[in-house]
């Protein structure tokens, strides 16, 4: 899963508006590196700093079962195992390709109010040595959608949309769309039905609008986002496949102490792993102990 050197995009300008979008990002590099633009090094062969550009991947989809081996090497060396099931390599790289477009549109969506291209040609993703998660997604095109009184508005490369919930909305259009390309090409690699697929997609983006308020320290603006991108009430008849509003809720302990926390709508199956617990957030673990492993943390 390497991206080619010749379809590297050209590097930003510091004009770009961008550019200051990305630069007020670093507090996500700890566990992911948002960048507008590839490294120089991107491709070249040289050390661990490899993209690939998600549309490459969906177009050679037997990518996803070399990254799957590659993750299946060091749950087996992590956990001392002979065999690694397959539901579990095949349910964290679910998780993992779809946090990509997710936590990218989801991070500007929190951070600047615009919404980026999401396509599958306009993202590339860095995966990790070891564990062989994503740490890294950049976006190669420049366009973006945002709101009337944003500074860039009128701009080139900029599309303005009249409010909040249509800003909401076409982040979420986006993202289908993308993960629809996704959810077409891995589909066949693993042995999980439509509604697992779909599933993974929501909690995808629930997940990430939730990180994101985390992360810049706006938890609160991070579930209200959640609820703005995935509302409850849904139109059923336009053919979203999301499988649900956001499950972002709040519990409270005897002394009065809230944190939020959520019910996830699929499963990484991390819990088949010797002496695992299963995620708080797994649709396995029931409200009660959800709501006390929460407010633990």
């Amino acid at each position: 899963m390497t991206l080619a050197p010749d379809l590297r995009s050209p590097a930003p300008t510091d004009e770009h508006p961008l550019v200051g979008t990305f630069a007020r990002l670093a507090p996500l590099a700890a566990s992911m590196e948002l960048r507008l633009g590839l490294p120089a090094s991107a491709g070249d062969g040289a050390g661990s700093d490899q993209w690939v550009r998600c549309a490459d991947l969906l177009a050679n989809p037997a990518g996803f079962l070399t990254w799957r081996e590659r993750l299946g090497s060091w749950l087996a060396a992590t956990y001392d195992l002979t065999e690694v099931p397959e539901r579990t390599t095949a349910g964290y790289v679910l998780s993992w390709y779809l946090h990509v477009p997710a936590v990218l549109g989801a991070t500007l969506f929190h951070t600047a109010r615009r919404v980026p291209s999401l396509r599958p040609e306009d993202l590339a993703f860095r995966v990790a040595d070891g564990r062989a998660h994503p740490d890294g997604v950049a976006l190669l095109a420049g366009g973006f959608a945002c709101l009337p009184d944003d500074p860039a508005a009128g701009l080139p490369d900029s599309t303005v949309v009249a409010d909040e919930q249509a800003l909401a909305a076409l982040l979420r259009a986006r993202y289908v769309g993308h993960a629809a390309r996704f959810v077409a090409a891995f589909g066949p690699t693993a042995r999980f039905g439509r509604r697992m697929l779909w599933a993974a997609a929501t909690d995808a983006l629930d997940g990430a609008a939730w990180l994101a308020g985390r992360a810049l320290h706006d938890e609160g603006g991070g579930v209200a986002n959640a609820a703005l991108l995935l509302p409850d009430a849904r139109d059923v008849t336009s053919g979203d496949p999301l499988t649900s509003g956001s499950t972002l809720c709040a519990v409270t302990d005897a002394t009065g102490r809230t944190a939020w926390t959520r019910r996830r709508e699929s499963c990484c199956f991390h819990y088949v792993l010797p002496n695992a617990e299963a995620c708080v957030t797994c649709p396995r673990v029931s409200d009660e102990e959800r709501a006390r492993r929460a407010l633990e943390v």
